[in-house]
């Protein structure tokens, strides 16, 4: 899958989601693959096409998120949202065929009839209930499925020290405790561990030059740049890329183009790797100083004017 919009472009390794998909599925058991925030930026939809036959469900942010990707047609699996809307009801939910996760015994009552999931706290503090009133949310809401949002295994032994031995259904790893054994339980829900090296994001250089002076607005000095026509009103920001196979540096962003460190050997038209070609997302978020993550959607969002849907 690949799309192109100005300079840059981007394309989405559908293969290897499933071979990776398919390869936590057999090193962990049953996976709940997140494709919340349109699939990282990938594509929710086609990335549910690809792996309806090798995941168990899938995880998504909203309700609104798993209708707009048609999840409940195209997959048949079970859907669990993350966060129900407060305008939302429980025929929305039972309609669409997702599950609602809950944390309070309010909503656990409004949602019981879409059999609501429980999601209980353990360090995280954001629509999570806590320990003190996990009762009262299960009885309100008849639950038989609870979840957590674990980065430790220490959280991961919380949920279970909490609901263990209940026949309750169990999950807790994210992508970071996938090779935790203790911490798979009944099911995964992996993000990232699906998508990482998935996406290939590259632009042209539109001008070449020879310098020996100050360039730009912060007067780098390199003997040999190139441009891009894409800047910081698309996300960019300075770090690393490869061009005809060497590790390179952006040297200035500006608004809609970006100086590039080039080779002698480099010409106009050629790609500048930003993601893909030994460029992992955590060399990018490294240098960004932020998550693989936010990088990885940045960098894929690229091909697409700020603001523009999609």
């Amino acid at each position: 899958m690949e799309k192109t919009d100005w300079s840059v472009n981007v394309g989405i390794d559908l293969a290897r989601i499933e071979r990776q998909a398919r390869d936590i599925r057999q090193r962990c058991g049953p996976v709940l693959a997140v494709v919340k925030a349109n699939a990282y930026g990938l594509g929710a939809q086609k990335v549910a096409e690809v792996l309806a036959d090798v995941v168990d469900g899938f995880c998504v942010f909203s309700l609104c998120e798993a209708i707009a990707a048609k999840l409940p047609q195209i997959t048949g699996k079970p859907i669990l949202a993350l966060r129900p809307s407060e305008d939302e009801t429980a025929e929305d939910f039972v309609a669409a065929r997702v599950r609602p996760g809950v944390w309070t015994a309010q909503q656990a009552t409004r949602l019981r009839a879409a059999r609501p999931v429980l999601c209980v706290d353990t360090g995280m503090q954001r629509f999570t209930c806590p320990a003190e009133d996990v009762e009262a949310v299960l009885a309100a809401g008849d639950c038989d499925e609870a979840f957590t949002h674990a980065v430790t295994i220490e959280q991961v032994r919380q949920l279970v020290s909490l609901l263990g031995g209940r026949g309750l259904r169990l999950h807790a790893a994210a992508s970071a405790l996938l090779d935790e054994p203790e911490a798979r339980l009944d099911a995964v829900r992996p993000g990232m561990a699906l998508y990482r090296g998935a996406a290939r994001v590259w632009a042209r250089l539109v001008e070449v030059r020879d310098s020996h002076r100050p360039t730009g607005y912060s007067g780098f000095v390199v003997p040999r740049f190139g441009v891009i026509a894409c800047g910081y009103y698309h996300g960019l920001r300075l770090g690393p890329c490869v061009v005809n196979g060497v590790r390179r540096r952006i040297l200035e962003v500006g608004m809609q183009s970006a100086y590039v460190e080039i080779g002698p050997q480099d010409r106009a038209g050629e790609m500048v790797v930003l993601l893909g070609e030994g460029l992992s997302e955590a060399d990018v978020a490294n240098a960004w100083k932020t998550t693989e993550h936010e990088a990885m959607l940045r960098l894929v969002g690229l091909s697409r004017p700020s603001g523009a849907a999609g």
